[in-house]
């Protein structure tokens, strides 16, 4: 406590614990400033909260939320909706009616500073009269990096970096994997019975999970821009591949085809005019390729490789087609194609309080590794319960590409 004397005339002497630099007054700072740390991580939250409304929407750019606070009133709010909308910035800013002279700016990502689809929100932020903005996260992207936040200060505005960083950063894995490497970033999915089984020895796969767990796929669906499958799966399952969510949106479909065997008749094909499908094959007969288009089917033709199309030479063409992430729902056989190519980022498996046993298939086939210190290792991991059911969630280790 501090304590201070008062004379005989009344006035009160100050002691040298209250000069200015004191002990006193040191303490108060490192109060204001954790009280503006929390306040920082306050807004951010809500940041976040309006850049996930774009999920799903915006591929192949990140999810941005924007809030605007002046004199501690939240004043504006914005999110990048979808891809060639909008910017989170310049959305929040669109909102105000107010003078924001001396205003903050709460923002996930750190600011653009170059043309793209939209004008660099830097320029519109230096113009609003924000005094300071708060980022969640740098951006990978060679074209931003570090040079929005230097922009902002040659311009005067204050800026604080990495608030919730990483809360920020998790909530764009793909589009970090994407802007650096190219490709999409690929997470491998499978249900499967607690002895190792994703079907019955008869073939029969419907269901292993329960509902929740399905519910969570479904999710999942939405947030990634493509699914992927191997024709053995539409062969056996004639699955449907959409997201069955309230507003949800459905996934680019791909199946991988080396020899175009994709029935005419298949749920795919059938709904190819109203649902984006991709066959990947290296079949080049364009009389075989025809009916398929017609339906409304894009083929990706890509060279052979061991007797399969070429893995490496589909994720490039995805990337470059700017798909920037693919939920891998295939069979045993494509799964080790894809993790053995190591473009496998992360792997969710559910697995159900159940037993099949028998001679029946495994979510991960092919040749497998010669011996156990060559497996692939997973880190990060995660446990999920849903219903009955547990998902195990973990990013591969001895990725080609480094670690997602």
């Amino acid at each position: 406590m501090i304590r201070c004397n008062s004379e005989a005339d009344g006035t009160v002497r100050t002691k040298e614990e209250d000069k200015p630099g004191s002990g006193a007054m040191l303490w108060s700072r490192v109060f204001d400033e954790v009280k503006k740390m929390h306040q920082d991580e306050q807004y951010m939250q809500m940041a976040l909260e309006e850049a996930v409304k774009g999920t799903g929407r915006v591929s192949p750019n990140p999810l941005v939320g924007a809030v605007i606070v002046k004199d501690g009133k939240v004043i504006a709010k914005g999110y990048h909706h979808y891809c060639g909308g909008l910017h989170a910035e310049r959305d929040a800013l669109s909102q105000c009616t107010e003078d924001l002279t001396g205003a903050t700016m709460y923002v996930t990502l750190e600011p653009c500073c170059h043309t793209g689809r939209q004008p660099p929100c830097t320029e519109a932020i230096v113009g609003s009269g924000i005094s300071r903005v708060v980022v969640g996260s740098g951006d990978p992207n060679p074209l931003v990096a570090g040079k929005g936040c230097r922009i902002l200060r040659e311009h005067g505005i204050e800026v604080t970096a990495y608030v919730l960083e990483e809360q920020c950063r998790e909530m764009n894995t793909f589009f970090f994997h994407y802007i650096t490497t190219g490709l999409p970033y690929v997470t491998m999915k499978y249900a499967m019975t607690a002895d190792g089984k994703i079907a019955t020895a008869a073939g029969l796969s419907k269901w292993i999970t329960g509902e929740d767990a399905r519910k969570r796929v479904h999710q999942d669906r939405n947030r990634y821009t493509a699914i992927m499958v191997g024709v053995g799966t539409v062969l056996a399952d004639d699955p449907e591949l959409t997201c069955r969510i309230e507003g949800g949106r459905n996934p680019v479909r791909i199946v991988c085809d080396t020899h175009l065997r994709t029935p005419l008749s298949s749920r795919l094909v059938q709904t190819a005019d109203r649902v984006r499908t991709i066959i990947c094959t290296s079949e080049t007969d364009r009389d075989k390729q025809q009916p398929y288009l017609e339906a409304g089917c894009e083929m990706m033709e890509l060279p052979e490789q061991d007797g399969h199309i070429s893995v490496p030479s589909m994720m490039q063409q995805l990337g470059a087609s700017e798909i920037d992430s693919v939920l891998l729902e295939g069979g045993g056989t494509l799964n080790w194609s894809v993790l053995q190519a190591g473009f496998v980022c992360s792997v969710q498996a559910y697995i159900a309080p159940k037993l099949f046993g028998g001679k029946a298939k495994a979510p991960i086939e092919g040749t497998g590794v010669a011996a156990p210190d060559e497996a692939f290792i997973l880190y990060d991991k995660k446990i999920h319960t849903f219903g009955e059911d547990i998902m195990i969630e973990g990013k591969v280790k001895n990725h080609v590409y480094g670690n997602c």
